[in-house]
């Protein structure tokens, strides 16, 4: 078995296991009102930090237990799942296009379009993210918004920086120079030739970013600075946990589980496909 057969078997199963985790977590998000067990806002303080299922002293109805107000934890659980996907997906995507566009521009026509560009990727990039998405969320308002636009604010030089290295790669190959040959315009070359090549990088930078996206919006919730609501967080659960964390362990260790498998879900997903399309390897 050569070099590229065993990579994109090792892609198909990363695919499976990735892919199937985060579309099971998708569609308990997408159909929380319908999965959830419980009231994920319903509080009451006789069924206070309850066990999950498997430990004495739970009650049926509540698998993993209640946190300090007697709230549901799976219900919250899922019910969270719903910001971390739309931020994933809003936040992810719109600095996917501004950065994408903006580095193959730089890769791929060079000159002052790369000076430019790479001067202002090399002074965003000065900013510590944490520190700078913070600011920029206590400016704009705390909020589902705010907190997208921040970390496409932020994060969109992650992609500009990969594509233009791929894009001025790509445009040193014989079969962009046969395309200027054949009479093609720089920007039907770029787009035609150059962008579908690059595509690989770009669709594992995404679900890449979609991971990150879902690390920041819980650090900004863990310090009350996601959404202004009572909605759940992950992170919102993760701060809650930490206070109760020798009464009850499961209202930290569950939130954190959740978080660490689908950020690791989408990095591991992202590789995945860019190895399956990548015409290299075939």
């Amino acid at each position: 078995m050569d070099e590229g057969r065993v990579s994109r078997h090792r892609a198909g199963a990363k695919l499976w296991l990735a892919g199937g985790w985060l579309l099971l977590a998708l569609l308990a998000a997408i159909l929380a009102p319908l999965v959830a067990p419980q009231d994920p806002l319903a509080q009451d303080l006789m069924l206070e930090r309850l066990p999950p299922f498997w430990i004495d002293g739970a009650e049926p109805g509540y698998w993993l237990g209640t946190d300090s107000l007697g709230r549901d934890l799976l219900s919250r659980l899922i019910f969270g799942g719903r910001i971390a996907f739309i931020v994933a997906f809003a936040a992810a995507s719109t600095a996917c296009l501004v950065g994408s566009a903006l580095g193959l521009v730089a890769g791929y026509f060079g000159g002052w379009a790369d000076r430019v560009i790479s001067r202002i990727v090399d002074v965003w990039m000065a900013f510590p993210p944490v520190l700078f998405a913070i600011l920029l969320v206590a400016v704009l308002g705390t909020g589902l918004s705010s907190v997208v636009l921040a970390i496409a604010i932020i994060d969109w030089t992650r992609f500009c920086r990969v594509i233009r290295a791929e894009a001025m790669g790509q445009s040193r190959m014989d079969y962009v120079e046969n395309a200027r040959i054949a009479g093609y315009g720089r920007v039907g070359i770029m787009l035609r030739e150059v962008l579908p090549n690059v595509v690989p990088s770009i669709v594992a930078l995404l679900s890449l970013e979609m991971g990150i996206a879902i690390i920041v919006e819980a650090i900004l919730s863990f310090v009350n600075l996601s959404i202004s609501t009572d909605d759940p967080t992950w992170g919102g659960i993760i701060a809650e946990g930490r206070l109760s964390i020798h009464q009850a362990w499961w209202v930290l260790v569950f939130p954190l589980v959740t978080l660490i498998l689908t950020v690791l879900s989408f990095s591991q997903f992202g590789e995945a496909l860019k190895t399956r399309f990548d015409p290299v390897l075939w």
